[in-house]
């Protein structure tokens, strides 16, 4: 049976398979992603509704509509029902993880009731099928009793923490998102406040701005526009938006936006104080990812440009030196 050409042992023609398979894929991906996708405007818009729609049934809305809002949370109250029968509900839990759903952009409380639920029953189940399968079905006869036991542990803190690391990394990807539109969102409201809008009209604005470049911050600052329209005590809703996200800078702003309103100070000037630190930090940050870069890149070079480098200098005399031997 003849072969194809072969460079180093590796068949030629196998390999420009896969890759051709591979480029395939990856065209077909590209595709489905550029015809699949969605518009962050619209759930925005709708989530910025349903706030509406809440603050307005807790102030004019009929006892009807109360029901019908309260209606929806019946799997939640099976939930917190189970949990507290087994008396796995604090007060202090609940109120931390509502506050990370905030912080993640998941404006349904009730949704922490199921992430509690989940730090128990993951490692119930996980780890009893780690447990079944590592102990009893034999199904890793090669492991000693030290990885078995390693793999065991790993299953069921694992499971455990799972719901933890998930909400702490969508909480980490959406500040970090706020904390890139940041300085813009300054200075508009600096040029809404010397043109004379009041506060909740210079963050509807904003809002509008800016809500496509950064849909996240756009969302909170909406938000806050609505919830400044809506509640009895403005300084209410600045905290609500130093509690949804968990930026020092955001803190800071709530703070001066709290003064501001409290004694009356000149608003533009200290925001264009906080937008100008805001953008020295956001500066810094990248001169510390470009000093950053040489050392990171260190190890792709050596994995992958490197052994191409060599393929390609050495290959063509390593193809010749064994046609040399075989043809001699």
């Amino acid at each position: 049976m003849s072969s194809g050409p072969t460079i180093l042992g590796v068949d030629v023609i196998w390999v420009a398979t896969m890759l051709s398979a591979v480029a395939t894929f990856a065209v077909l991906l590209a595709i489905y992603a550029a015809t699949t996708v969605r518009d962050p405007m619209a759930r925005r818009v709708k989530a910025l509704n349903e706030r509406r729609e809440q603050l307005k049934a807790g102030i004019v809305a009929s006892t009807n509509k109360r029901k019908k809002l309260t209606n929806k949370n019946q799997a939640a109250d099976r939930v917190r029902g189970i949990l507290s029968n087994f008396r796995m509900l604090q007060d202090d839990q609940i109120k931390k993880t509502q506050t990370k759903l905030l912080q993640a952009g998941i404006r349904a409380k009730d949704l922490a009731y199921f992430i509690i639920a989940a730090r128990f029953v993951l490692p119930v189940v996980i780890g009893t099928t780690a447990v079944v399968c590592i102990y009893f079905t034999d199904m890793f006869p090669e492991w000693g009793a030290m990885k078995r036991y390693i793999a065991t542990a790993v299953a069921f803190i694992g499971s455990y923490k799972a719901p933890d690391v998930w909400l702490k990394n969508k909480v980490q990807k959406r500040s970090h998102a706020v904390r890139k539109g940041l300085p813009d969102a300054l200075d508009l409201l600096v040029i809404c406040a010397e043109a004379g809008l009041t506060v909740d009209a210079a963050f509807n604005r904003v809002a509008k701005e800016l809500g496509k470049a950064y849909p996240e911050l756009g969302d909170e600052f909406g938000l806050t526009a609505i919830e400044l329209g809506f509640l009895n005590e403005r300084r209410q809703a600045f905290e609500n938006l130093a509690t949804r996200v968990d930026l020092d800078a955001v803190r800071g702003v709530v703070t001066t936006m709290i003064q501001t309103e409290k004694y009356g100070t000149p608003l533009a000037s200290a925001l264009r104080v906080l937008s100008a630190e805001f953008r020295n930090e956001r500066m810094m940050r990248a001169e510390e990812k470009a000093a950053r870069l040489p050392a990171i890149m260190t190890v792709p070079l050596i994995l992958f440009i490197l052994p191409t480098l060599f393929i390609v200098i050495l290959g063509p005399a390593a193809c010749s030196i064994n046609d040399s031997f075989i043809n001699g």
